[in-house]
């Protein structure tokens, strides 16, 4: 199954494992998950970790997030033109550009979101696996 983690979710199961609900962890660990994370995350968490709002053992968090990715069993999901056209035509009622870029990375790969971000998950148009 392929399975794009929004950010949160990503962080999380560095992190806190623990926030993940049974079904997610068993999901992100299944044999045949295929899991991908899109560069928007990436830079969701470095910003993050500059506003202090992310606390991580390495002062340099780019160097975190390098560590990180060795660590994750992620695929990089690319930044595509589709992906900026689809994040507009989505129908969601969020406009924070990072979860919007998310949503459409999702639809484009045919990837199932896995969140625990309400609005994305109310919106019907996205396959979920919430947490």
């Amino acid at each position: 199954m392929r399975l794009l983690l929004d950010t949160h979710i990503w962080i999380w199961s560095l992190t806190e494992s623990a926030r993940l609900k049974p079904k997610v962890r068993a999901a992100l660990s299944h044999r045949n998950a295929d899991l991908w994370l899109s560069s928007i995350s990436v830079w969701e968490a470095l910003v993050l970790i500059r506003k202090d709002r992310l606390r991580v053992k390495d002062s340099d968090g780019s160097r975190w997030i390098g560590q990180a990715l060795k660590r994750s069993p992620v695929r990089e999901a690319p930044l595509t033109h589709a992906i900026a056209i689809e994040s507009e035509l989505l129908t969601v009622d969020h406009w924070d550009p990072a979860d919007r870029f998310i949503a459409a990375t999702a639809r484009v790969l045919g990837a199932t979101l896995v969140t625990a971000n309400e609005r994305l998950i109310a919106t019907g148009t996205l396959k979920v696996l919430p947490s």
